[in-house]
């Protein structure tokens, strides 16, 4: 018999094209004849619909408007299964779907940051990713920040962690104390992922415009010090405790950072797949990264970036625990590149989720 596989698309957050377009791939390259693929799409309102029309409408956001395709969507809870009830026209139930497990292919807030998650756990249907305290700790790059400190050897880079209203409160202040680390910075929301909302401010006199992009993003935010290194990405997988680290891959942005625009609608990154690095420091990296992996108690999957400095010094960036699956997206790369077809990616994704 096949396993009812669930995914999750789209999602009310900043990132949901992105996960249209990592969803599209997904549902490409899923094995049809291992899974009994539903689709449920979350509109940017949070309206949630069972999708049946053709995934080529996913990718390019018209699926919304396909009406013969869509019908709505109320989650329930109850832990049993049925937990999707099909809605006809006027609101009466037209039948129930029952997931043996979910693939939420969803970015950024209301996906990846352990609300969905949690609804999931109620209800006791098995999921991708970690569950919803890692979730939302790795969502969250302050709470990250402060656990990965406690980690011998991890290096991180400098940041003050601020939140808006106390920004209000002393903004000379603060910028002040941002000024002690030196310029240039990076200004980031805490808890937004592909890069939203981040900006590199080279001098004091641009600070107030990035904090205020920031904010725009989220009411907590960080400031960090610049980084000056490659940008290196490792893809992690888990199943039953066991941990494997993918060989590292390099992005060269070919811009001056990696940000949302050059990740997703621009064409001037250069990846380098395995990294350039000597092969101690690609060892390194990987162990690193299973450290990084286990200190957030993650399960699943996660990809965890760093950045490695011409004295081959290893920092760590930021965990990102539902990486994106576009067709130029690290993570299935990597292990594709390791000798797994994306197929088999998806299948020991979903297989780890059942067995965790």
């Amino acid at each position: 018999m096949k396993t009812k596989l669930c995914i999750l698309f789209g999602g009310r957050s900043s990132e949901h094209e992105v996960s249209l377009s990592s969803s599209y791939a997904v549902l490409g390259n899923v094995d049809r004849d291992k899974f009994d693929v539903f689709s449920v799409g979350i509109t940017k309102e949070g309206k949630w619909y069972l999708y049946t029309g053709d995934i080529e409408k996913i990718k390019d956001g018209s699926w919304i408007l396909d009406g013969e395709n869509l019908a709505d969507v109320v989650f329930d809870p109850a832990p049993g299964g049925e937990n999707f009830v099909v809605l006809t026209k006027d609101g009466a139930v037209r039948e129930r779907l029952t997931a043996d497990v979910v693939f939420p292919v969803l970015h950024g807030a209301n996906g990846e940051d352990g609300t969905v998650q949690g609804l999931l756990e109620v209800a006791r249907i098995p999921f991708v990713g970690p569950d919803h305290t890692s979730s939302g700790v790795c969502m969250d790059k302050s709470f990250t920040k402060r656990i990965i400190n406690e980690e011998r050897g991890v290096r991180q880079a400098m940041a003050v962690i601020l939140t808006e209203r106390e920004y209000n409160r002393d903004r000379e202040g603060t910028a002040r104390k941002i000024g002690q680390m030196g310029y240039p910075v990076f200004v980031k929301p805490a808890r937004a992922g592909s890069s939203v909302g981040v900006k590199k401010v080279k001098e004091e006199k641009d600070l107030a415009s990035a904090l205020s992009v920031a904010f725009a993003e989220d009411d907590k935010i960080l400031v960090e010090e610049y980084i000056e290194g490659r940008e290196i990405e490792v893809a992690v997988m888990e199943s039953e405790g066991v941990v494997v680290a993918s060989e590292p891959g390099e992005i060269d942005p070919g811009f001056e950072f990696y940000d949302y625009d050059t990740k997703y609608l621009n064409d001037t990154a250069s990846y380098y797949i395995p990294a350039r690095l000597d092969a101690e420091t690609a060892k390194k990296v990987r162990e690193t990264a299973v450290k990084i992996f286990r200190a957030l108690d993650c399960r699943t999957l996660s990809r965890v970036d760093f950045f490695v400095t011409d004295d081959n010094g290893i920092v760590f960036n930021e965990i990102n625990t539902i990486p994106g699956f576009t067709p130029i997206s690290m993570y299935p790369k990597l292990f594709i590149n390791g000798g797994m077809t994306y197929s088999e990616v998806i299948t020991a994704l979903v297989g780890s989720a059942l067995k965790k």
